[in-house]
């Protein structure tokens, strides 16, 4: 079977750890485009010069041509500003809107059947614009954000009830902001309620409840931790091995149930947006979404995160993207 063909475009941190472990898994051929000059190349030479230390086979090109990612299977996108100290996602609207609309312009050209993940933030209105531009079709344009919250969430219950992380199931919904929606409900351990065993291990209702509400919140937040920490830029690493994931379930048709940013049509009451849902990720992109029960204050919380999303696209739209 012939190697899949990879482009990832930015060069920047992402990229960067993106074709790392994009090589590393040897999941296809990497063509690394940015348009600095010699950046995508010297990043490219680097780690294909560890391919027999890491015993990986593939190639990987570094380019500052579009004409380089003609005929790419899967397109990852990390091209824009990152965030700064201080700057919401959504302060970063218009000047990534622009550079979005540039990259989505030649993947129309050179890619047009590619399946599409967009990483670049403000998530939920840069994946709108791309497949607004490209017009590849909603269920092959897909946003990173799911994945990577979701993996904060499920990262600070392992912490708090020192247990592994391999054995936390937490799910984040809604979109890729300080509104998104961490589903306390539905976290557990192997099956366990999460709830269950902080209410066990502080012997206290309210105290759990207090802790649990403290997670949430640094779970909305954790991007914005990352950057203060980081001081000259934005977290790189799990935004990476978040596509990574996303990437392995459509390259090997996994079927893999992740939470993605998906175009919705009625699902849980939504419709013409781009959210963060549950989804099965296979060959053909988004395959199903899986609608679940949500309580009352749950339905509220999801309904307040698309009103946000539903602002950040009027604004991109009233900026003429």
């Amino acid at each position: 079977m012939a190697r899949k063909k990879i482009a990832l475009i930015g060069g920047g941190q992402i990229g960067g750890v993106l074709t790392q472990l994009i090589a590393q898994r040897q999941l296809g051929d990497v063509v690394l485009f940015d348009i600095v000059e010699d950046l995508p190349q010297g990043k490219a030479l680097d780690i294909a010069e560890a391919s027999r230390v890491d015993g990986f086979d593939i190639s990987v090109k570094g380019t500052n041509s579009y004409k380089d990612i003609e005929g790419a299977d899967l397109v990852i996108v990390t091209a824009g500003l990152p965030r700064k100290p201080g700057m919401s996602r959504d302060d970063l609207l218009t000047t990534n809107a622009q550079i979005m609309k540039s990259v989505a312009e030649n993947v129309k050209n050179y890619a047009p059947n590619s399946i599409a993940i967009i990483i670049s933030n403000p998530l939920d209105a840069m994946v709108t614009l791309f497949q607004k531009v490209t017009g590849i079709s909603h269920h092959k344009v897909i946003g990173q954000a799911g994945v990577l919250d979701s993996s904060r969430f499920a990262t600070f219950i392992a912490w708090e009830l020192g247990v592994s992380v391999k054995d936390i199931n937490a799910m984040v919904l809604g979109g890729h902001g300080d509104t998104m929606v961490p589903l306390v409900r539905y976290a557990n351990v192997n099956g366990i309620p999460a709830m269950e065993l902080l209410e066990r291990k502080y012997g206290d209702k309210t105290k759990a409840v207090e802790v649990m509400k403290a997670m949430v919140e640094r779970t909305k937040m954790a991007g914005g931790e990352v950057v203060k920490l980081l001081k000259t830029g934005s977290a790189f690493y799990s935004p990476a091995s978040s596509a990574i994931a996303m990437a392995e379930s459509i390259i090997y048709d996994e079927k893999r149930v992740l939470p993605v940013c998906a175009y919705l049509q009625g699902e849980f009451g939504i419709n013409g947006y781009y959210v963060g849902v549950p989804a099965v990720l296979g060959e053909n992109g988004i395959e199903n979404i899986l609608e679940l029960t949500l309580d009352q204050e749950e339905q509220a919380a999801l309904d307040n995160s698309v009103n946000a999303v539903r602002s950040l696209v009027a604004d991109m739209v009233r900026l003429g993207f």
